[in-house]
């Protein structure tokens, strides 16, 4: 049975505003505070998760243009800007961290490079949201796994602020993904669901090889990560159902 109503763009807006108000605060007069150890791990993995949040998001934001005047949405385009804002503010935080604690940042990341040739070669708004879920999906098992590394006060709060941003991230474009799927045939909703299956299995795999040290060091072995992950994304894919909303009467969706 439906349980929720997608919320429209102008009440996406109005929460991305309230939560730029309701930050935590970080202690940066405390320093960096890694430990020897501590700091191997993460200056092996925290770059590339430094510059993959640091993206200007003129694609996205494109692709968002184009959407919302098709369906004369012009809050869409205002809610992705914050989106965009949120994730940049992200990477500035992790960029002062890694400054701070004198780890260079990375101009260039494989798995970053592939994440970006994927979106730009479909600029819609269903290619871009897709693998945004699925890496911030992983991206709440990463950041949950460095806090639990760490004894550092800064990086901590940093995680655990980044985690109470990705729970609405993540829920943000799992309803835009409903809308999307909305009007398509069970038949095809199903096939697409399918491909999203062999696209986690690959991004789950690719964020392993890369990170798997700081998500061991983090109490996640193999095992507890893949579980941990298709549980997490089990439940994104349930928010991008369209039968797990009562839909009002609103303008249909347009791929």
């Amino acid at each position: 049975m439906p349980d929720s109503i997608v919320r429209t763009s102008a009440e996406w807006v109005a929460y991305f505003h309230s939560n730029r108000k309701n930050l935590l605060d970080i202690p940066w007069e405390t320093g960096a505070g890694l430990k020897s150890e501590e700091r191997e791990i993460v200056a092996g993995s925290m770059p590339a998760w430094q510059l993959g949040e640091s993206s200007d998001g003129r694609h996205l934001l494109a692709a968002a243009t184009h959407y919302a005047e098709n369906l004369r949405d012009p809050d869409f385009v205002v809610a992705v800007r914050l989106f965009i804002a949120e994730e940049q503010r992200h990477g500035a935080e992790l960029g002062r961290f890694l400054e701070l604690a004198g780890i260079p940042r990375k101009n260039w990341d494989w798995g970053d490079a592939m994440f970006r040739a994927f979106r730009y070669f479909l600029p819609r708004m269903e290619i871009w949201a897709t693998p945004v879920v699925m890496v911030e999906t992983h991206a709440m098992i990463y950041y949950a796994a460095i806090r639990r590394v760490t004894s550092s006060l800064v990086l901590r709060r940093i995680c655990e602020q980044i985690l109470k941003d990705e729970v609405p991230h993540i829920r943000f474009h799992c309803e835009r993904l409903a809308i999307l799927h909305r009007d398509r045939p069970r038949w095809l909703h199903t096939l697409t669901m399918l491909g999203h299956r062999v696209l986690f299995t690959g991004i789950s795999l690719a964020v392993w090889t890369a990170h798997r040290r700081a998500l061991r060091a983090g109490g996640f072995s193999f095992r507890r990560f893949w579980r941990t992950a298709w549980g997490k994304m089990g439940v994104a894919w349930k928010k991008m159902d369209p039968t797990s909303y009562s839909w009002p009467a609103m303008v249909p969706a347009v791929v």
